[in-house]
């Protein structure tokens, strides 16, 4: 008995040790309002939809303060232990994949649509983004910066919390010191929420978005109300979420025979070899099963984004 409950002690001690050594993964970016304010903004066409997003490379080329308040809070983080991805980097990255069409088309022509946005997280994959607005006033030959940070779900867009101050009146004209002046009072209350929330996805799963579709007309003939030893495949579905969730978390948000959509689907951040898992492993997971016996359902895995994935039944 003793020696159960000392390998019990031992085991739960080991867990809140690796939850607590791990680090959430930041990505600071320039905040919304910046562009706007700033003329940092392109518009996009998302499916007949005219949608105006933060334009970062245009920014980063442009701006060397923002280059500079980007690398000072990247600094600050790091220096705290919270690893940081340099969002220039990332959109290198992006253009190298040449990454920049729009939309991801079926062989049927069926399209789903991704904006730059949606591809700059998900191959940066951080766990949280950074937004980070500043705004410079001057008085005589003095300058003081405000700033605000705010700290993003990179997978839902949720706020996690944020800090804002004011550096002192100073003379220097480098925005670098007077964000870190005015930064630096605040970081700590800000990381410790930031590493709460993180811990919190450690115990509870990361919250992502999954949608099923169906293509019409499909060349395997089968709908969501197609049976499989008398249970109907959107049942079949809710039953394999129901084992691979944590705790079997997540909300049914509607369906029919073409389509569910589910919300708050509640996945582990880590398999058992400690490798992170995103939204698009986890949907593959469940591809592959739908693509094996008895099933044996041509599946089209497609993003929307880091915290959101759709499968597409009938047709690759």
């Amino acid at each position: 008995m003793k020696r159960n409950l000392l390998l019990s002690v031992c085991l739960l001690a080991s867990l809140m040790a690796f939850s607590q050594a791990k680090k959430p993964t930041l990505m600071v970016v320039p905040s919304d309002v910046w562009c706007n304010q700033n003329g940092y903004v392109q518009i996009i066409d998302n499916q007949g939809t005219q949608q105006v997003i933060p334009d970062y490379q245009q920014a980063l080329q442009n701006d060397m303060d923002l280059k500079l308040a980007i690398a000072k809070i990247n600094d600050l983080m790091m220096e705290r232990s919270f690893p940081c991805k340099d969002l220039e980097s990332q959109i290198k990255i992006i253009n190298q994949q040449n990454a920049e069409a729009n939309l991801l088309t079926s062989k049927n022509g069926n399209e789903l649509a991704e904006t730059p946005i949606d591809r700059l997280l998900r191959t940066a994959k951080a766990d949280i983004i950074l937004e980070l607005t500043w705004d410079v006033t001057e008085q005589g030959p003095k300058r003081t910066l405000k700033f605000i940070l705010e700290g993003k779900d990179a997978y839902t867009g949720k706020s996690i919390g944020g800090a804002n101050g004011t550096s002192q009146p100073s003379f220097t004209a480098d925005v670098a010191v007077l964000l870190e002046e005015a930064v630096v009072a605040h970081i700590d209350n800000f990381n410790n929420r930031l590493q709460q929330y993180f811990d919190d996805l450690f115990t509870n799963g990361r919250e992502v978005a999954l949608d099923i579709r169906v293509f019409q007309d499909n060349e395997a003939g089968i709908d969501l109300e197609t049976e499989f030893d008398g249970l109907e495949l959107s049942e079949i579905i809710d039953e394999w979420l129901a084992q691979n969730t944590v705790e079997g978390r997540f909300s049914k948000l509607g369906s029919s025979e073409y389509y569910i959509s589910y919300e708050q689907v509640r996945i582990p951040l880590y398999n058992t070899r400690g490798t992170a898992i995103d939204t698009e492993a986890f949907a593959r997971q469940l591809r592959n099963v739908l693509r094996k016996e008895p099933y044996n359902i041509p599946v089209k895995l497609l993003n929307r984004g880091l915290g959101k994935a759709v499968l597409v039944l009938g047709e690759k």
